[in-house]
């Protein structure tokens, strides 16, 4: 398929996302993670697991998986092979193997394939082009509150990351336009970006910003919320810039052909996103 431009909402940086192929099955990559082995999977690859999908895009490459819980916890391969041997309250038997609980992955070594499954949450995958370390991030409403890919950029940067290198792609998710959630939830979720206590100041602060993440919604006390906006402005607080992230221009709601969507069908179903370490 050809590739597709999308220009942010929230900003003037234009980005390719392109549509790839594996025997005949189709994936998302996008430009700014050229250097690395990645890709968006979408639902015609269920119900493969990252031990199948790592060989699409590296066959000599490791796969790390974890068992999302929508928290904030980051950790290393290293780590979670430390946390198996411990056994303990940590770790959670699923399918053939064990898995530890934990919502974002950072690569320790090359040729490590780190993925995270998402249904209409955003799944986030980071990439340091001096040093080549990655990272893959499973950011829901409740993670994002919780500033999860900022925290996973902290964790890069003690691994040697500086800012500026740093490349963010957010794959697809749920759209702002039809994520109807309480105004409690929007509250929570902007509480990350805007220095305020009280949920009505949150809110009234949020329209405000450029571009808002919130939109209003017909019913008394709801909104729609933009979850991939509010991380956008998250890592600009943090320091990156526009140029640095990409948003996909993909919405697993209103895109069934292609991605699960779990307001859409209310059925725990997901795909894949990963991104593989670089060998240089």
């Amino acid at each position: 398929m050809a590739a597709i431009y999308f220009v942010f909402r929230f900003g003037l940086k234009m980005h390719a996302w392109h549509w790839r192929t594996w025997f005949g099955l189709p994936y998302l990559t996008c430009s700014l993670l050229e250097p690395w082995h990645h890709g968006f999977f979408t639902q015609q690859f269920s119900p493969s697991y990252p031990s199948d999908l790592t060989k699409v895009l590296h066959p000599e490459a490791s796969a790390y998986r974890l068992k999302q819980v929508h928290g904030n916890t980051i950790l290393t391969p290293k780590e979670i092979v430390a946390k198996l041997a411990e056994g303990g309250d940590e770790v959670d038997g699923e399918g053939d193997s064990a898995l530890v609980s934990g919502d974002g992955l950072i690569s320790d070594q090359l040729l490590q394939a780190v993925w995270v499954a998402t249904a209409d949450c955003t799944p986030a995958l980071i990439a340091d082009q001096k040093t080549g370390q990655v990272a893959a991030v499973h950011a829901g409403w409740r993670g994002t509150a919780l500033k999860i890919i900022p925290q996973a950029i902290t964790r890069m940067q003690a691994q040697g990351s500086k800012l500026q290198d740093l490349r963010i792609a957010m794959g697809p998710a749920i759209a702002g336009e039809v994520y109807q959630v309480c105004e409690q939830v929007a509250a929570e979720v902007g509480s990350s970006i805007i220095p305020q206590n009280e949920e009505k100041a949150i809110l009234a602060a949020l329209y405000e910003l450029p571009n808002s993440p919130l939109l209003p919604d017909p019913n008394p006390e709801r909104v729609r919320l933009d979850v991939r906006r509010v991380n956008a402005l998250q890592l600009e607080q943090l320091g990156i810039s526009p140029e640095q992230m990409a948003i996909a221009p993909y919405c697993t709601y209103q895109t069934p052909e292609y991605f699960f969507s779990y307001r859409r069908e209310k059925q725990k179903k997901v795909q894949w996103s990963g991104i593989v370490s670089n060998t240089r």
